[in-house]
């Protein structure tokens, strides 16, 4: 008998040793495309169009026989050669032989496929997960049920059966095609379910362009566009459907389209849009447990933790969605206190708590939208599905906490307008809020006003982190040291942790050192100067060194700092600097915001740079060097933007090799950071963003504005990548502002060249030609020929977008010579390829070509890859001017793939925009409809209102391709109310547009 691993060779006798290892691999299939047969992952000889015929039909029988006249009917219908059954058995021979064995049996006449493997049959998977997908939706599972239809939906292949003849190919070809539409209508209603209206219309565009007489999908289309605020789109659908199914087929629409034009006419609350698109799912339940890890020595505030356990709990209960404020001066232990009953409250509240720093006291305190975005995230909804809007994010917030019990700590909140739309709206769920300010205008909420510690409570805490030994003996001099700290539990926490890192010391010593009024500065007083005196007790225990760091670092702006930032401030090697910061932490005068990431507390941000005032005196003259530069504010400022400068061009000249401007720069002393490719660059300055613009604004003034200037220009990617585009604008007027109070016409035309850019990242024409002008009188009376370069070349893009051509033209060939004088070949690449584009906008393609192709030529010369797509966006442009389309998709295609790499939002989506325009005169209308829908998303908050004219424009025109004209009616309504607003010549050609005898 053959054991296992053997078998017996049938012709011999002999037994075979085989390794299971090398067993073949499962065979699989495919009909929902090519009729294919794999095993693993090779793909198997099917044979001739009959013989795939033949094995599709027995697929397709999931396992019953076919009888021999079934599969001669299948493969040949009514007219069947006379060998049939002769060649029914040769390709059931054939298939035998390459399949494995048992798989193809002969029964009763026939044949069957069986003893395949779970899934084998793309068919099989799919009809599974579609029953997944009905058995979630049932259940109220909807975003379990969408995934399971995508994933259904991505194994069909094209054509199903596609090259298989006979009838019974072309009548499942039939069925399955019309199951697939099925499927995607089921799947397109559950999209509008979730709220993701937006991202369905370029969808559903082209499904009804490909399917013009398909009611549900116009349906479906109205829907998505009423919801994404466009109505007389949805309105057009309708007309254009109705007016269509007349001519086509005689017939009116069929009630259910007739009803939803009638409740969308009627703005009908009920066909508004979810609150908000549904969180993603997840294999479990998201449930976020964000509380800070409570401290293992808290003390005392009973009566306090009674009270707030006892409010929770009634709206753990389901009675009232409980909210409770503390309130009380900085470091009497608001948030310590929270986070100890909001964990001892977490049983209560099972599916899950949230916290957040609002960071209310200090001047950029954290805006709701941004907050509820993590909320959001932290909860499992999806970046894609969280809407732009505060009233939106905060409606779909109160809508995926309906129904749990969850916790929310609100801690460090500037005021009640900040909270309100950070409450949860139902019961069940419960709040906790600290703020210095009492929330006597939050309505409903339970008021407590948090004081200081009581004696007993405050020697209990010092004795816990001091340790029970070094006080017992010393108990007077305990109470004296609590007593100095004003029993305030942030001052006691400092002074106690100084202590047990010194063994050396008695509690006697330590008690001596607060004695001394002038290290209490202003303890016994009240507010703010109460707080300050318990972060001197602090201050006056560190070494000098560390006094020294925690001084400086305090002086920068920004939501926190990186270490090699840091190290720039201090001018010390990463290393030292690295042990001083996260000694600072240890004594909680600075925080670990993340790995290699610091932040100062609000108020101990104040405190520090009070130190610095008092304490960082330049020295007087003769004096020896004070230790450390201990006299450097202004030292440290410098090197601060040294580093971010010298960094930040780094960046630049990785990504523009051969762009002469970091040569143009201001003089630095210190040096950045280097690095190795481009997208370790783009990743450090999206980082360093927010601390690198605040730092820029503060930093207008004096000897630090033209190198705050040059930083903001090198960091000109930031404007154009939308996510800090509206404060890189606020940073550049700063600049601009400073600049004409200096006085200085240097750092006036580098000013108005980085808001010239702000202004052309926004579509804002007018006031960039005048920036523009502006600058490049100033670079001339400076001698500065850098920002004379590129206004010039602003201007002459500028004229583009306003028709001035011959303009254009003159300020491009000037920037051109300038750029050739400055020996700043990327500039020049620029240069050429923006005057391409206004020889092509003169009916020049020729040259338009050309001069593209010039510019193309030396940025692939310099390994120059991001603007490399510029150029090939604006060949891409000429040669759809030429007709030659085929590779003008080739080239924006290209370019896209480089915006979307470099994260350069606006150019992706004006590239959209461009292919769709080339698809346009391709007369391929579908997919230009489905571009241009997606060049709207991506251009959603970046660009301006004139570049949206323009792709409405197109989109119309689209439309009116795909027999839409309502719909293309109302796109071009909404761009010409664009461009009358903002004055501009596209207005007329919209109107020609809209004129009953235009043709697209």
């Amino acid at each position: 008998m053959a054991g296992v691993g053997q078998h017996t060779n049938p012709a011999t006798g002999s037994e075979q040793h085989t390794n299971p290892a090398t067993a073949p691999a499962p065979l699989r299939f495919s009909v929902l495309g090519p009729v294919r047969a794999r095993r693993g992952e090779e793909l198997l000889n099917t044979g001739s169009p009959q013989q795939r015929a033949l094995l599709a039909a027995l697929l397709l029988r999931e396992g019953r026989t076919a009888t021999a006249a079934e599969l001669i009917d299948a493969l040949w219908g009514e007219e069947p050669p006379s060998q049939a059954l002769a060649a029914v058995r040769t390709y059931a021979s054939r298939l035998r032989k390459i399949l494995d064995p048992g798989i193809l049996v002969s029964e009763s006449g026939g044949y069957a496929i069986r003893g395949l493997g779970e899934d084998a049959l793309d068919l099989a998977a799919a009809q599974e997960l579609a029953t997944e997908a009905e058995k979630a939706r049932s259940a109220g599972h909807l975003c379990h049920a969408r995934d399971a239809l995508t994933r259904a939906l991505a194994l069909w292949d094209g054509e199903v059966l596609a090259g298989v003849p006979g009838p019974y190919a072309e009548a499942q070809r039939v069925r399955l095609q019309e199951w697939r539409l099925q499927l995607l209508e089921t799947r397109l209603d559950m999209d509008l379910e979730q709220g993701c209206h937006a991202e369905a219309v370029s969808e559903l565009t082209a499904l009804t362009a490909e399917h013009p007489l398909r009611e549900r999908l116009r349906e479906l289309l109205m829907l998505a566009l009423y919801r994404s605020g466009r109505q007389a789109e949805a309105l057009a659908v309708y007309a254009d459907t109705r007016r269509l199914l007349a001519d086509e087929l005689g017939v009116d629409p069929r009630p259910g389209l007739r009803e939803l034009q009638q409740r969308i006419l009627q703005a009908d609350p009920g066909l508004a849009a979810p609150a908000s698109p549904q969180p993603e799912p997840v294999a479990a339940p998201v449930r976020p447990a964000q509380l800070p890890a409570t401290v293992p020595d808290f003390t005392g505030r009973a009566s306090f933790v009674t009270e707030l356990s006892q409010v929770l709990a009634s709206g753990s209960e389901g009675r009232v969605m409980a909210v409770s404020a503390l309130a009380g001066i900085g470091g009497v232990g608001k948030t310590t206190l929270a986070v100890h009953v909001a964990h001892q409250a977490r049983p209560a509240f099972p599916d899950g708590q949230l916290y957040v720093d609002l960071q209310g006291a200090g001047s950029r305190a954290a805006e709701p939208e941004t907050v509820l975005g993590a909320f959001l995230r932290a909860l499992g909804t999806a970046d894609s599905a969280i809407p732009d809007s505060l009233q939106e994010r905060a409606a779909l917030y109160r809508s995926v906490l309906d129904g749990r019990r969850v916790l929310v700590l609100l801690d460090n909140a500037r005021d009640a307008a900040q909270i309100r739309p950070l409450l949860p709206g139902t019961e069940g769920c419960a709040a906790l809020v600290t703020s210095r300010v009492r929330m006597v205008d939050l309505a409903g909420a339970h008021l407590v006003d948090l004081d200081v510690m009581s004696p007993d409570e405050a020697l209990q805490l010092f004795t816990k982190i001091v340790g029970e030994e070094r006080v017992a003996s010393e108990r007077k001099a305990a109470l004296d040291v609590v007593a100095a700290c004003g029993f305030l539990p942030l001052a006691i926490r400092i002074a106690a942790s100084r202590l047990a890192a010194r063994r050396t010391w008695t509690v006697s010593v330590l008690a001596a050192k607060l004695a001394d009024e002038r290290r209490r500065l202003d303890e016994l007083q009240a507010g703010d100067l109460a707080v300050k005196a318990t972060f001197e007790l602090g201050y006056g225990q560190l070494e000098p060194a560390q006094a020294r760091a925690f001084r400086l670092l305090g002086l920068a702006d920004g939501p926190d700092i990186s270490l090699a930032a840091a190290a720039a401030v201090l001018d010390l090697p990463v290393e030292d600097t690295e042990d001083l910061l996260e000694a600072l932490v240890d004594t909680s005068l600075l925080e670990s915001a993340a790995p290699g990431r610091y932040r100062f507390h609000d108020l101990v941000r104040l405190y520090a740079r009070a130190c610095a005032e008092r304490d960082e005196w330049p020295p007087s003259v003769g004096a020896p060097p004070a230790p450390f530069g201990q006299w450097g504010r202004e030292a440290a400022m410098s090197r601060l933007l040294d580093f971010y400068l010298a960094t930040a061009a780094a960046v630049y000249a990785i990504e523009r090799p051969g762009d002469r401007l970091v040569e143009h720069l201001e003089e630095i002393r210190y040096p950045g950071l280097s690095f190795e490719d481009r997208h370790t660059a783009q990743d450090w300055l999206y980082a360093e963003a927010n601390a690198l613009l605040a730092f820029v604004q503060q930093c207008a003034k004096g000897a630090l504005l033209r190198r705050a200037v040059d930083l903001l220009w090198v960091a000109k990617d930031l404007a154009e990548s939308g996510a800090n585009s509206k404060q890189y604008e606020v940073a550049a007027v700063a600049l601009r502002d400073a600049a004409d109070a200096a006085d200085d016409p240097r750092s006036r035309a580098r000013a108005l060249t980085t808001l010239t850019n702000v202004h052309l990242v926004a579509g804002r024409f007018e006031q960039a030609d005048a920036e523009a002008r502006l600058a490049m009188d100033l670079a001339r009376a400076a001698d500065d020929l850098a920002p004379s370069c590129w206004a010039a070349n602003d201007r002459g893009i500028i004229a583009l977008y306003q028709g001035r051509h011959p303009e254009g033209e003159a300020y491009l060939k000037e920037a051109i010579e300038s750029f050739r004088l400055d020996r700043n070949l990327a500039g020049e690449a620029s240069a050429l390829c923006n005057l391409s584009r206004i020889h092509l906008a003169m009916g020049q393609s020729t040259s338009a070509v050309e001069l593209a192709q010039q510019g193309i030529v030396i940025y692939d010369r310099l390994g120059h890859a991001l603007r490399g797509a510029n150029g090939r966006y604006a060949l891409g442009l000429a040669l759809t001017g030429q007709g030659r389309l085929d590779a003008a998709v080739d080239r924006l295609t290209e370019a896209l793939e480089v915006f979307r790499d470099s994260r350069q939002r606006l150019w992706e989506g004006m590239t959209l925009f461009r292919l769709a325009e080339a698809h346009l005169v391709g007369r391929r209308p579908t997919q230009a409809a489905a571009l241009t829908e997606q060049a709207l998303a991506v251009l959603r908050g970046i660009g301006g209102e004139w570049r949206r004219g323009n792709v409405l424009t197109v989109l119309g025109r689209a439309l009116s391709g795909l027999g839409q004209p309502g719909r293309a009616e109302a796109c071009w309504q909404e761009a010409l109310g664009i461009f009358e607003q903002l004055g501009s010549p596209e207005a007329a050609d919209v109107r020609l547009l809209l004129t009953p005898s235009a043709t697209v």
